[in-house]
Order: structure tokens, then C-alpha cells, then sequence
């Protein structure tokens, strides 16, 4: 079953723009209770909605590792995975919403890094969205 990122992938094209570096392979967009939210041109809808919840599970995992290294729960901010031939980049992108990266192991770690806190940037200020009805006014009073 797909949801509706695959009319809507509205934030997609910043998951491109991030993968502009070489042995980048795809990116995905979550909230935190799994939801897709976007995904680049790389990655079929299925493949990015069964990543975007195997990944939440992994964020919430890091998370409650943070009292490990003395940390509270929303101090984290990326997890790093490694595999053979490859790497998940795992982070956070706003207010309950989650980026994970796949790379080949031949990528510049700290440059998928530092690109990684430019997206999350911008991914901020497209992620916070003005309240739907005023906190009080003429149609709704305190």
C-alpha cells in the first residue's frame, strides 16, 4: 500500500540537490513514527516507505542509548551505519521528522556529513508550517 508521498513527493527535489556528491546512492525523508514523507529519484516509493520504517526504528533505538554517553534522548542528532560496502547516514531533521542517506563505502563521510546539516537547514524552514486558525481573534476567542 502506498501513501500519498507518491503524488506529493513535494520535498523530494532537496533530497536530490543533497545527493549531488559522488557515491551518494538515496535518501529518504520520515517522521518519527515512520511515515514517509519524501524521497529522492533514486529509491522506488516501496523501497523508501519500507526504509523510512525499519529507519525510525533505528532513531528511536539511538535515542534511548543516549543516557550511554550521559545524554538525554533529544540531544541525538545522527547516527552512522556501516556495512561492507556502504553507509546509513541516520538524522534529525526537525521537529519529529528524520533524514537517512545510503552511500557506497567509497563516500567522504564528513562531507555527506556537513551536507547532511545544510539539508536539515533548509529542511527546517519547509517543515515548520504558520498555525491554521489564530490563538485568538474575532472567530475564536480564548
Amino acid at each position: 500500500m502506498s501513501s500519498s508521498v507518491t503524488t506529493t513527493n513535494r520535498l523530494g527535489w532537496m533530497l536530490d540537490q543533497a545527493l549531488q556528491m559522488p557515491e551518494t546512492i538515496s535518501a529518504v525523508l520520515l517522521s518519527a513514527d515512520g511515515l514517509l514523507m519524501a524521497h529522492s529519484q533514486g529509491i522506488t516509493v516501496e523501497d523508501a516507505e519500507r526504509t523510512a520504517a525499519a529507519v525510525s526504528g533505528l532513531q528511536s533505538l539511538a535515542r534511548a542509548t543516549g543516557e550511554f554517553c550521559r545524554q538525554p534522548p533529544e540531544q541525538w542528532r545522527q547516527t552512522l551505519i556501516e556495512f561492507d560496502g556502504g553507509f546509513v547516514f541516520l538524522t534529525a531533521a526537525g521537529q519529529g521528522a528524520y533524514v537517512a542517506v545510503s552511500t557506497t563505502g567509497r563516500v567522504d563521510i564528513e562531507g555527506v556529513s556537513s551536507r547532511l546539516q545544510e539539508l536539515v537547514q533548509r529542511l527546517g524552514q519547509e517543515l515548520t508550517a504558520p498555525p491554521r486558525f489564530p490563538a485568538e481573534g474575532p472567530g475564536n476567542p480564548a
